[in-house]
C-alpha cells in the first residue's frame, strides 16, 4: 500500500471565502478561491483547510446535543494568560464570538462567524 498523507479539514459553510478569510486572520496565509463552491487555505507552517458552499447550512449550537458540533479546531494561543487575551481579542476582532470560558481547564470556547466552535488552549512549553 503507497502512504496516505493528511491533505486537508474541509469545513462546510455558507461563504467560503469570508469564513476563509477570518481564518487567514487568526492562522496567517491567503485564501485560494477554486470557484465559489470551494476556497483553500494554505496555513504557513500549518496544515491546509478547505472550505466548501453547503446550501441551506444550519450551524452548530454547541453544546447542544439536539445540533452538536460534529468537529472543532484546537489552537495553541501561547503559554501564559496574557498571550490568551491578546489571541481573544484578535478573534474576537475578526468576528468569533465566546461561547465558554474555561480557564481551570486551560481553554476558552469560540464559534467562527459561521458558528463552528474551536478552542483557544494555553499550551505548557
Amino acid at each position: 500500500m503507497t502512504a496516505i498523507r493528511f491533505r486537508s479539514t474541509v469545513i462546510d459553510c455558507p461563504d467560503p471565502l469570508a469564513l476563509a478569510g477570518f481564518y487567514a486572520g487568526v492562522l496567517g496565509g491567503t485564501p485560494r478561491a477554486a470557484d465559489d463552491e470551494w476556497v483553500v487555505l494554505d496555513i504557513p507552517d500549518g496544515p491546509r483547510i478547505a472550505f466548501q458552499r453547503v446550501e441551506r447550512y444550519t450551524p452548530p449550537e454547541w453544546p447542544r446535543a439536539d445540533r452538536p458540533q460534529q468537529f472543532h479546531l484546537d489552537f495553541d494561543a501561547g503559554s501564559t494568560w496574557d498571550e490568551i487575551e491578546a489571541a481573544e481579542k484578535a478573534v474576537l476582532a475578526l468576528g468569533a464570538r465566546l461561547l465558554e470560558r474555561q480557564d481551570k481547564e486551560d481553554f476558552r470556547v469560540y464559534a467562527d462567524p459561521a458558528g463552528h466552535p474551536f478552542c483557544l488552549c494555553r499550551i505548557d512549553r
